[in-house]
């Protein structure tokens, strides 16, 4: 009886081993990246996430969103992002380590399973095909489709796609839409206040508002704009700069505080 029990124990860890091994391998070969060269993605994931949000809770939400080319996107807005998001962004590889050991670090002092420190390309890996999902399986996909998107595709596609799909308020999707819903310009316009703005609510969308005087809002975005009067990005006479403004981190949020100590290209 016990030679069966053994023998049946070996077969089964035998076989969640394949089968662990398979799904790993269907990760490397789906979905496939290599049409987002060329092809822009028309829903994402997160946006069919919402939809069924909406479904469930007998509610009436749309998509909105217009897809625009990097070249019509503020490079306000590009810089505002990078440095509120993820600073090493045309460093990195798909990850920031350092950020990441911060997130952890943080969640067992919190004893909570988040797992944070996610660059834009996690991000836009989740976004495209993923779930809001902390699980560790999700964070494992992430990674692997993050690895994969970073072989694929350059860096400013990675940006512009990221720029076009990320959320930016309920059922509000892409910068674009972003910018139209919110000061009713096209996202070509965008100051370096508006886009310091945006930016500041990315870390939860739906609980901040760009135009609103929420506490969080209004001190990140400070934070945001004085880094790009810092580093030129805009004239320093539009801004007096506070040599000792501090870091604000969102609460609550799966994020690691803006990193001042590198610049955005």
């Amino acid at each position: 009886m016990r030679k069966k029990k053994k023998s049946f124990l070996k077969r089964l860890i035998y076989l969640t081993l394949i089968a662990l091994a398979g799904f790993i391998a269907l990760q490397f070969i789906y979905p496939d990246i290599s049409k987002l060269k060329k092809e822009n993605p028309k829903k994402t994931a997160m946006m069919e996430y919402r939809e069924e949000e909406w479904k469930e809770k007998g509610k009436k939400g749309g998509i909105t969103q217009k897809w625009v080319p990097y070249s019509r996107i503020s490079p306000f807005m590009t810089k505002a992002v990078l440095i509120g998001e993820d600073d090493k962004f045309w460093q990195h590889e798909g990850f920031d380590y350092t950020a990441m050991q911060k997130a952890i670090e943080k969640d067992i002092k919190a004893k909570k399973f988040k797992l944070g420190g996610s660059t834009i390309s996690q991000q836009l890996a989740k976004n495209l095909f993923l779930t809001p999902s902390k699980n560790p399986v999700r964070k494992v996909r992430e990674a692997i489709i993050t690895w994969r998107m970073e072989r694929a595709l350059s860096k400013k596609r990675i940006l512009e796609i990221y720029l076009n799909v990320a959320e930016w308020g309920e059922g509000i999707f892409g910068i674009e839409a972003a910018s139209r819903h919110y000061y009713g310009i096209p996202a070509s316009s965008l100051n370096a206040e508006q886009s310091a703005r945006l930016s500041a609510v990315l870390p939860n969308p739906r609980r901040f508002n760009p135009l609103g005087e929420q506490k969080y809002v209004v001190r990140r975005a400070d934070l945001i704009y004085s880094i790009m009067v810092k580093r030129g990005i805009v004239p320093p006479e539009f801004e007096e700069i506070s040599e000792d403004k501090e870091t604000v981190s969102p609460p609550e949020s799966d994020y690691v505080p803006i990193n001042e100590t590198k610049s955005s290209q």
